[in-house]
């Protein structure tokens, strides 16, 4: 029975270029793969005509001897490779179909790698949100060879290793081993003659300015994903992402915890006794907040509403006042005999211990501790 036409069997013209003979034989193999297709003769039938069709056009040296001569002109040396056996796995045949999704496979399609950049911001930037432009290096195509990397003029040669299959099979007692080819690492091509421009990478560096739009509420850590902004992708893979990871100042006033912030309040001796009202800031602006008389020092103050709206949703936070009492300094001698005189009104009305529980309190837990010590 006289074989078919290689061409017709794959379901390509003639003119086909090897990527639509190499797309065609993948499509075909992962039909009719006997893995999949188990206790399946015709299947199998197929899947070596494939395979068969596919060594000899997908090779430029053994199409050129088809084109000239037909079946004659490779007669005795299709399926010596091992596809008209069958040989292919289905975990290679999937390999070869997806690895250029995931970045591997046969190496022909790597994607950039992620790159991160860190953005410091103001607590004001961070919780209200904010456009900010950056700058960052990154590599580009070379625009005098196109990427390629091979000095204008010239172009890549397919590796004659691998024969532009960016991977090599080798024999290991009854393995075969299917492994990137040592001496194009995987691309299928090499430059016998680098481009000046960009030394043979087919990438430049440059700076980059990118627009950055910051969400209200994010924190130090978060990150914001610009996809597509990493480095670019090798030999036609796609480019990786740029992560913007924020870090938000320290700020003079405020401390974040979360949803919350703190502020500690100076206030007065004689507002911490009599109590008062005084302006307190806040990033909306500023509030009253009332002082009871008698405030002990490190007391809170919650003014609800007036903390952080998260960047991933929910009520706002608090922002929660702690007084700190301050003792006088730099006092006259005048004032120094006042507080003399008030000091002593106060130890004269029940030794003062009305008027300082926690002094007192305190000095009968001292008591108790030498007696119970025995010093």
């Amino acid at each position: 029975m006289a074989k078919r036409d290689y061409y017709e069997i794959l379901g390509v013209s003639r003119s086909a270029d090897e990527k639509e003979i190499k797309k065609a034989y993948r499509k075909l193999a992962m039909k009719y793969h006997p893995d999949r297709n188990p206790d399946d003769d015709d299947a199998e039938a197929r899947f070596k005509e494939a395979s068969e069709a596919y060594e000899v056009l997908g090779d430029s040296e053994k199409r050129a001897a088809y084109d000239q001569f037909g079946h004659a002109g490779v007669d005795g040396q299709a399926g010596a490779g091992g596809f008209g056996a069958g040989g292919a796995s289905f975990s290679d045949i999937f390999g070869d179909v997806f690895g250029d999704i995931f970045g591997g496979g046969r190496g022909r399609s790597n994607r950039g790698a992620d790159l991160r950049y860190t953005l410091e911001l103001d607590l004001e930037d961070a919780v209200r949100g904010k456009n900010v432009k950056i700058e960052i290096p990154t590599h580009t195509e070379c625009k005098s060879c196109s990427g390629s990397g091979a000095e204008p003029g010239t172009r890549p040669e397919t590796c004659p290793t691998c024969r532009g299959m960016g991977q090599v099979r080798m024999q290991q007692g009854f393995f075969s081993v299917q492994q990137t080819c040592p001496n194009c690492r995987g691309s299928g091509k090499i430059v016998k003659n680098p481009c000046k421009a960009c030394r043979g990478q087919g990438l430049v560096e440059e700076e980059k300015t990118l627009s950055v739009k910051v969400p209200p509420g994010v924190d130090t850590g978060d990150r914001i994903r610009l996809s597509g902004e990493g480095e670019p992708g090798v030999q036609g893979g796609p480019p990786g992402d740029l992560y913007v990871q924020i870090s938000v100042k320290d700020h003079p006033l405020f401390t974040r915890d979360g949803r919350n912030l703190h502020c500690d309040v100076p206030i007065s001796f004689v507002d911490a006794a009599l109590g008062g009202e005084l302006e307190v800031p806040t990033l909306d602006g500023r509030v009253k907040l009332k002082i009871p008389p008698e405030t002990q020092t490190g007391k809170l103050f919650r003014l609800r509403g007036k903390g952080v709206t998260p960047v991933r949703g929910g009520p706002p936070g608090d922002l929660l006042c702690r007084v700190m009492v301050e003792t006088p300094v730099n006092l006259t001698r005048k004032q120094k005999e006042l507080l003399r005189e008030f000091g002593d009104t106060l130890d004269d009305d029940q030794g003062g211990s009305h008027h300082g529980p926690r002094k007192s309190s305190w000095f009968e837990g001292v008591k108790s501790f030498f007696e119970d010590m025995k010093f």
